[in-house]
Parts: structure tokens; sequence; C-alpha cells
């Protein structure tokens, strides 16, 4: 390799933007959960005063984490910290809503313990919710490492711009993307490879609403692909599997995509 090149990477190397590494990132995220949920440990077992030294340590690490990324130089990552715990609680209300949703809408789901320790979805969801907090508290980088991290073990794409409401059901959830500026209502249920995404994705749109918005008590089924910032879709409506939508559609509506199929019979007959 040339000279110029390893000059090149010891360039970018001395000026790249400080931030903790992902792993760093995620496992902060992961203890949090653990925490809320010890259904996702092993044999997990604290005293009350365990209990609020844990949330107290992780108080402490996000601070660290906010304190070790340059992007977070100019910000009260103090305040910032207890905001968000202080919000804690009713961060949790919300992920317990989900749990809620999946468990009363998929037959398979036997118990809320299978659901935190084994549904994607929920997951997803969790990370998502995560993000979203700090990305309301103006924290850069870290929200979208979150999600992208979610992405990366659900297969389940959540911008943490998008503004959810409550009761989300993901059902299986593999290959969902729900881009920045989607504005999902309350007990809204996505199956698996919907896409809520943008009709173009120019630079100069970064500012405005690209995505849909997808009212109360809506069911989208797996491969629907739903794009623009000015669709809506109206509560308590159905779209069908496969759909392709860029219009809004009203309330109270069904909306299915009609392919023909023929099955050709290959045996003799006598």
């Amino acid at each position: 390799m040339s000279e110029e090149f390893y000059l090149h990477i010891f360039n970018k190397q001395n000026h790249v933007e400080a931030v903790p590494s992902n792993e760093i990132i995620a496992k902060w995220a992961n203890n949090l959960m653990n925490m809320v949920y010890p259904e996702r440990s092993t044999f997990p077992k604290y005293t009350l005063q365990e209990i609020q030294h844990q949330f107290a340590s992780l108080e402490l690490e996000l601070t660290s984490l906010l304190n070790s990324t340059k992007a977070c130089v100019h910000c009260n990552n103090e305040l910032i910290s207890k905001s968000f715990f202080k919000g804690l609680p009713e961060l949790y209300r919300k992920m317990n809503t989900d749990i809620s949703a999946i468990l009363t809408g998929d037959p398979a789901a036997k118990s809320e313990f299978e659901i935190i320790r084994s549904y994607p979805g929920f997951m997803a969801i969790s990370m998502y919710r995560i993000a979203h907090a700090l990305l309301i508290a103006e924290v850069p980088l870290i929200p979208r490492i979150l999600t992208e991290y979610a992405h990366s073990q659900t297969g389940i794409d959540i911008h943490p711009g998008a503004k959810i409401g409550e009761y989300l059901y993901i059902d299986h959830g593999t290959g969902i993307v729900i881009g920045e500026t989607t504005i999902i209502g309350n007990h809204v249920k996505l199956y698996q490879g919907v896409t809520l995404g943008a009709l173009s994705v120019e630079k100069y749109m970064a500012n405005i609403k690209r995505h849909p918005t997808i009212e109360d008590h809506v069911i989208i089924y797996s491969g629907a692909t739903i794009l623009g910032g000015e669709t809506v879709i109206g509560e308590n409506s159905i779209i069908g599997g496969n759909v392709w939508l860029t219009k809004t559609v009203p309330s109270n509506s069904t909306v299915y995509h009609q392919s023909s199929i023929k099955v050709i019979d290959t045996k003799q007959k006598d």
C-alpha cells in the first residue's frame, strides 16, 4: 500500500469524532432493560437498596457515555441523565402496553415472560422507546446507534425520530421499516415486511414530513408498503398483504391487493 494511503488513515484517526463504541452503548441499554425486566436475566435477586444502587449506577453510566461523546460536549449531561431516569417509570409503562398488545393479539404468546425474553418485536420497540426518549432530550448519535443495534439483532428498523403511540404490536417483524417522520397511533398492529417509508429521499427533504401517518387501531399485513408524508391511513382500517399505497385511506377502510393465481393439476386422469 502507498504512503499516501497510510497518511490518509492516520489523518482520519486524528480527526474522528469521539463517541463510545456501539458495544458499550448497547450494553448500557441492555443493562437498563435487564433491570426493569428481570425476566431477561438468568437469576436476578436484588435487595431494594441494591436496586436503587443499580439505577443510580446506570444514571452515572449514561452521563459518562454523554461526556465521552464529543457532540455532547456543550450539553448539560448530568441534567439529561437525571431527566431520563425521572421519566423512566412512564417509559416503562409504555413498554408494558406493548407487552399487553402482543399478549392479547398473538395466539402463540403464552406469557409476558416469553414475550420479554424472546420476542424480537418487543426488543425492537423497547430499544426504540429508549432511543426516542434520548432523542427528545437532544442527545446526538446515541439514539441512532441504539436503534441500529436493535435492527441488527431483530431485522426491524425503527428510526428513533418516529412518533409511536401505545400498544404497538409487531408480529414476527423481520423486514419492518419505520421511517424518521412516521407517526403511529395507539393499538396498531404491524406484520413482517411492512415499510412505512418516503416517496423521495432527496436531501432537501430532511426537515419535512416524508413518512406516512398511521392512525389508531390499524392493522397492516405482511409486505405492505406505505409511502409519503401526506399519506394517512385512517383509524380502524385494514391494509392487506403486498399492498402499495401512496395516497390517503379514509377511516374504516379495507385495502387489499388482488392477484390472479392459477393452479394446474399435472396428475394424469384416468
